[in-house]
């Protein structure tokens, strides 16, 4: 992992509801046009793409990628559930990285149907099946959706081991309509109070309708290339990769009974204490963080699992304001998971965009002032976690 890896363009298209997108080959096709116009490449530049997607048929990658250009490179599609963005941007940094190739493209995309995520085979094991055993455990959870009894559970675990209130968990939805306000790439850019998130229809534990990411269609992609090339080339790729980590699973996911850490806890603390020794900081020299907020609970957990609040503290970091403009630490100044919207397969590298925009200061009205370093956290049950610190050069 020898050489500096830069990102040298990114884009993104707008997030919309199921049913009002372009097919998922257009969405990928124009999230990769923007990110070459981002960067001043052209097609024939890129060396290899990874690509990911959750719901789509084997080879969707290549049928994306063919519409902006056919040039013989490897193409690999990538699924990792709701972190699959972020593994595609990890294998094409590895590529990077290791010397292999010069210039590389993550590319996520995902075109959606409405309503909650539950499993496509019924006639295999489901590879999330321990995850809801698990979640059911923990009482009567007949009728709920998968995803909202996990996190939901994970919620309430947090609520009684650390006394945090509804209102925390539903301020977490105010911010994130608040700064999604001026991001046009938004599909919910209506603020909205805390007391319209406490009266949506309750869901499971602390979790009302309003603290629910939403099914999102979108794409979105980056250019990642060698400090090298971007000299030889004249290409303007000053936010650099410095550190990044993924993880998997550990025994504690299961063996101790804790929904906090089924739903990530321990991959997320992982990720991050790797990629802080990487890099050589921690957490406190961080101006703006993209987290995995897919419901309110998981950005409380997150908080505290990336380290910007100490364990059991999330409450108090969100009554004080620290995790928005003027407080410790800006983040989803994007407007997140919870408002920016969630296609699982575009997720990530939408995070990825927003904090290259960031430290490069190109957000308008949501920009945080003077940042120079940023950090991004996508999660997939099943499971997989991806941490990327980026710093402006």
């Amino acid at each position: 992992m020898g050489e500096s890896v830069r990102v040298a363009g990114v884009g993104m298209i707008p997030f919309v509801k199921p049913g009002t997108s372009d097919s998922y080959d257009k969405m990928g096709e124009t999230a990769i046009r923007l990110a070459l116009a981002d960067a001043g490449l052209e097609y024939r530049d890129i060396q290899q793409a990874y690509v990911g997607y959750v719901y789509g048929d084997s080879t969707s990658g290549q049928a994306a990628l063919y519409r902006a250009g056919m040039t013989g490179i490897p193409v690999l599609n990538v699924n990792n559930n709701c972190s699959t963005g972020s593994s595609a941007l990890f294998l094409a940094r590895q590529a990077v990285a290791s010397g292999m190739v010069d210039c590389a493209i993550a590319l996520g995309f995902e075109q959606m149907e409405p309503g909650a995520l539950g499993d496509v085979w019924s006639d295999r094991p489901s590879p999330l099946s321990r995850f809801v055993d698990a979640a059911d455990e923990n009482g009567d959870t007949s009728g709920i959706p998968m995803a909202i009894k996990l996190f939901g559970g994970a919620g309430r675990e947090y609520q009684q081991r650390y006394g945090a209130s509804d209102e925390a968990f539903a301020l977490i939805s105010v911010k994130a309509r608040r700064h999604a306000e001026h991001n046009d790439n938004a599909i919910f850019r209506k603020p909205i109070t805390t007391e319209e998130v406490l009266a949506s229809a309750p869901m499971y534990g602390p979790l009302t309708r309003l603290q629910c990411c939403p099914p999102t269609c979108g794409a979105a992609a980056a250019i990642l290339v060698s400090e090298g090339f971007a000299k030889r080339l004249g290409v303007q790729a000053g936010v650099a990769i410095r550190a990044q980590a993924m993880t998997t699973d550990f025994p504690s996911t299961f063996s101790e009974r804790n929904l906090m850490k089924v739903v990530g806890a321990d991959l997320t603390a992982a990720a991050a204490q790797s990629v802080y020794e990487e890099a050589g900081l921690g957490p406190e020299a961080l101006d703006v963080v993209e987290l995995h907020d897919c419901f309110t609970a998981n950005e409380i957990i997150t908080y505290e699992g990336l380290g910007l609040t100490p364990e059991g503290t999330a409450e108090r970091f969100i009554m004080d304001g620290d995790n928005t403009y003027g407080g410790k630490v800006v983040t989803n100044p994007s407007g997140g998971l919870l408002s920016k919207g969630h296609p699982l397969g575009a997720t990530g590298l939408a995070q990825c965009a927003e904090i290259v925009w960031q430290l490069r200061g190109q957000c308008g009205p949501r920009q945080v002032d003077g940042a120079r370093i940023g950090l991004q956290h996508n999660l997939g049950l099943g499971g997989a976690c991806v941490v990327t610190l980026y710093q402006r050069t």
